[in-house]
């Protein structure tokens, strides 16, 4: 199991140089994994979370189920024996199944689920979230560009909020993306005024590195024309002077947010909980946090610690551990597969580089209409001598590169690992989001058995900006390459990076098998659409494999979890455009029902 960390203290385990890479604060379009977002308001409040954990209540109910589900279409997502209609769950794993013709006895505790001929997949794998930040923006009303299309709409929402606060509290909002809502660039401080002028108001952009506050809020902060600027951040003003409400990077953000205590009211490993419960909504089993550490260091072990000793989880959890912080894991006993069927490190983190979206993104040439060709944020030396001596410590690595060029860098360093006798196809190395991908790349991530997980969201909500404003189409038609890679044997999967987009693998699945680009009529790149059979298996066995995890989940099959998620529809006969719609109507784990729609 893991260490506990609960006697060290959050404030001086946690430092904060270590979790921001350079340049970071220029980047509106971020995400969890390029800098820790949270960090210096738990500092500055003096919250350690993984102390709040500690007083979880223990669950009452067991771990481990037993059924025998029948009449049912399972797609078992193992290529020895692809379908079946019948399966027996016992003890929380699978111990028979294939034909109900040919079904052993069961035993009285393995009770009959009759699913009428409804379609049976393996739990979906969410390879690539961040579960802290999450389980922080629990309190937060999401009035972002998937449910609202417009700035107005969204601060229409924000106002039925308010109306249903009491006075002084604050109303609390996220998710705000004017790269996708129509309207103004910023929340300003007038906008916001306009919401509610009886509570403060505290909205996060999607990327979490930028924030916007009302005039109430700014007062409560005491922040006037006269403060300045916190290192690194940036109070924004307007043109004269006056703090306008848009706050730009952690420490400015810190100072108007350290005084909300709302989230302080939640107990973080209870928030946790509610997105795994969320999670299973979406029929995911398993997540995978790729960004641990970078919230508030080591003690973040404990809280996963004390998750798991709740007896609470709804679904299986694995981490990759950051880079940023790599000298306070060295002081610490984590490894590589240490913890759990529940819990357990999985890989190193390493972060190359920006968001293309964001122009962060290292680029081979400068982007459309600019001289920049992004940030790398880390060097070429740093990186190479990282993948080394992880790899060597029995570490699989994985590399955040969206640009080409640091995918160069990132293949370059697994290449250098390689020629040092080191095999991290072996290993399972993966690059994260891997965005722009050329052929030589392709050919060099067969070569060395490298597997990618594609933020997939990027060619559905990002596409059309991609061609118009940031790439030309040229240069964006190499987007999230599932096509070639699928054509090379490479194993791939995609991702939500939630909170960047929402999990929800059907959508993930719809949007790799189409290729449409949201508010265009066009595809981005067809010939990089793949079947559904490749979809659904990226979601399910190879997500499985990129975690470590495909000996006990991701394919139904003997010896094997009982987990599972039952479809209203089968995703491989409905028109494409139509998989993200698909109903999920129950989700098990370990034998256990942990969601069932009708009785949400």
């Amino acid at each position: 199991m893991l260490k506990d960390y609960s006697d060290e203290s959050a404030a001086d385990d946690f430092e904060l140089e270590f979790a921001i890479p350079h340049g970071h604060s220029a980047d509106p379009f971020a995400c969890p994994c390029c800098a820790n977002v949270f960090s210096e308001v738990l500092r500055l409040t003096g919250r350690d979370l993984a102390a709040e954990a500690l007083t979880m209540r223990r669950g009452a109910e067991p771990t481990m189920g037993s059924a025998f589900v029948r009449n049912a279409r399972i797609l078992t997502m193992n290529a020895a024996a692809p379908d079946a209609d019948a399966m027996i769950v016992r003890d929380g794993r699978i111990v028979w199944i294939g034909r109900e013709a040919d079904a052993p006895a069961t035993g009285e505790d393995e009770r009959a689920i009759d699913l009428e001929g409804k379609v049976v997949l393996p739990g979906f794998i969410e390879p690539h979230m961040h579960l802290a930040p999450l389980a922080m923006l629990n309190v937060y009303e999401n009035i972002g560009p998937f449910r609202y299309a417009d700035t107005a709409a969204a601060l229409e929402r924000l106002k039925e909020v308010a109306a249903d606060t009491p006075p002084g509290e604050w109303v609390l909002g996220r998710q705000f993306d004017p790269s996708l809502q129509q309207g103004p660039a910023f929340l300003t401080r007038d906008l916001l005024d306009d919401v509610t002028s009886e509570h403060p108001v505290f909205v996060y952009n999607a990327s979490l590195h930028l924030a916007y506050c009302n005039s109430v809020a700014l007062e409560i902060a005491g922040i006037t024309r006269a403060t300045e600027s916190p290192a690194g951040a940036e109070i924004g003003t307007d043109s004269n002077g006056v703090p306008n409400g848009v706050l730009k990077g952690g420490p400015a953000i810190a100072l108007v947010a350290r005084h909300n205590r709302k989230p302080r009211e939640q107990n973080i490993g209870d928030a946790c909980l509610d997105v795994f419960a969320n999670a299973n909504r979406k029929g995911l089993t398993m997540l995978a946090d790729q960004g641990t550490g970078l919230f508030q260091g080591v003690t973040e072990l404990d809280l996963y610690q004390r998750l798991r000793d709740s007896d609470r989880m709804t679904a299986r959890f694995r981490f990759s551990v950051g880079q940023a912080l790599a000298h306070r894991w060295d002081e610490t006993d984590v490894h590589f597969g240490q913890g759990d069927e529940w819990v357990r490190a999985t890989g190193w983190k390493i972060v190359s580089d920006g968001s293309n979206q964001g122009y962060t993104g290292l680029q081979r040439a400068p982007f459309l209409n600019s001289d920049s060709t992004g940030i790398a944020y880390i060097e070429v030396d740093e990186l190479n001598e990282a993948v080394g001596k992880r790899l060597g410590e029995g570490w699989p690595v994985c590399v955040h590169a969206n640009g080409d060029a640091a995918i160069d860098r990132a293949l370059a360093a697994f290449q250098r690992a390689a020629d040092h006798g080191l095999d991290p196809g072996s290993m399972r190395c993966r690059i994260e989001h891997c965005s722009i991908l050329h052929d030589e790349h392709v050919e060099q991530m067969a070569k060395l058995g490298i597997s990618p997980s594609f933020l997939i969201g990027h060619v559905y909500f990002w596409g059309k900006a991609f061609v118009d404003d940031v790439f030309g189409l040229e240069k964006a038609s190499k987007l999230d390459r599932t096509g070639a890679c699928e054509a090379k044997g490479i194993r791939w999967t995609v991702h939500s990076d939630d909170p960047v987009t929402e999990m929800g693998p059907l959508r993930c699945i719809e949007n790799a098998v189409t290729r449409a680009m949201w508010r265009s009529d066009e595809l981005l790149s067809p010939d990089e659409r793949i079947s559904v059979d490749a979809a659904l298996r990226a979601a399910t066995i190879d997500a499985a494999w990129q975690c470590h995890s495909d000996h006990e989940v991701g394919s139904l099959e003997e010896g094997k979890f009982g987990d599972f998620v039952v479809l209203e529809k089968d995703p491989r006969t409905v028109p494409t455009n139509e998989i993200g719609s698909i109903a999920v109507l129950e989700t098990w784990v370990n034998g256990r029902q942990v969601y069932d729609a009708s009785a949400a």
